[in-house]
């Protein structure tokens, strides 16, 4: 991040960070312009600020505004899949929980993360002047740091990463892996020009870097958290997965569960409106118990796969 140049700000199309960097912004409010809480969602990697429209639009119904902006380097933000650093990130994080309390003072705020927001939620909540919000909601956190990778992914990415930083690659087309099982919405993610097809290997390093951090932050997570995955979780290896869910229920303070039939994108999949119902209750009242079905023996329904 930049030197500080000018006062953070916020309006309805853009958050402005204070070194000027300009965030494509979202909101999704209550139509009586009331909300009862508010929500500020962090999206994946090579995602932006789109993927909440079903779950802002279900959320506003249930009174509950959600802000959701374009990460830097992603969406329509300023040069796309260049990686920002995970300082810049969590910077960014802050401001924004920081401008959407001044907007909304009083109301409850929680700060959501999918995949690698994530990640970024679990850096920014465990490391210093973490953002002042009343809960966190971890969808699918990307924990798929070098700890838990074996010794070829590590030595291949190394390699590339300081031979060729800024090439592009892309997955194989071969590549097994669901990341939903809502067919018609990864079509439309491959029709939108806003979400990034391929990925440098320096992003890819910034994202491993981001992925190990917040698997060791997950043990030392201290707000109230609503932690999700599904059991059909491809994107991410079953061993990190485990141990986030381990060190979170060790936690004590967190709810934690799995979907069984639920995927990587838990807010999108084709049962996903029973996801953001379960957020929406979490947040009315954290002892809830999940309506969904949800497991909350969750490594040993992943264990059972």
């Amino acid at each position: 991040m930049g030197m500080a140049v000018v006062q953070p700000r916020l309006n309805d199309h853009v958050l402005v960070a204070a070194d000027g960097f300009e965030l494509p912004l979202r909101a999704w409010l209550p139509a009586d312009g009331k909300p009862r809480a508010v929500v500020v969602a962090l999206h994946g990697f090579n995602d932006y600020s789109n993927a909440f429209d079903g779950a802002g639009r279900d959320f506003a119904a249930q009174g509950i505004a959600t802000y959701a902006y374009d990460q830097r380097g992603f969406g329509a933000s300023r040069e796309p899949g260049v990686w920002p650093g995970t300082a810049t990130l969590v910077a960014d994080a802050r401001t924004a929980v920081e401008l959407v309390r001044q907007r909304h003072p009083g109301l409850p705020v929680y700060l959501m993360g999918e995949s690698m927001g994530g990640a970024v939620v679990l850096t920014a909540m465990t490391g210093p002047n973490p953002p002042k919000v009343d809960g966190t909601i971890l969808v699918a956190p990307a924990v798929w740091g070098r700890q838990a990778m074996g010794f070829f992914p590590r030595a291949a990415l190394w390699v590339t990463y300081n031979l060729v930083p800024g090439m592009v690659v892309h997955p194989p087309r071969d590549l097994d892996i669901h990341p939903s099982d809502n067919i018609e919405m990864l079509r439309a993610l491959g029709r939108d020009p806003l979400v990034i097809k391929g990925s440098r290997v320096d992003a890819l390093e910034g994202l491993t870097d981001l992925m190990g951090s917040a698997l060791d932050a997950c043990q030392r997570l201290q707000v109230p958290s609503l932690v999700l995955y599904g059991a059909h979780e491809e994107v991410l290896p079953p061993r990190p997965v485990e141990r986030a869910l381990k060190d979170f229920e060790a936690g004590g303070r967190h709810i934690v569960a799995v979907y069984p039939d639920g995927y990587h994108m838990l807010l999108r999949d084709l049962k996903g409106q029973l996801v953001r119902h379960d957020i929406a209750a979490w947040i009315e009242n954290p002892r809830t118990p999940l309506a969904s079905g949800a497991d909350r023996a969750p490594r040993a329904l992943l264990a059972a796969k």
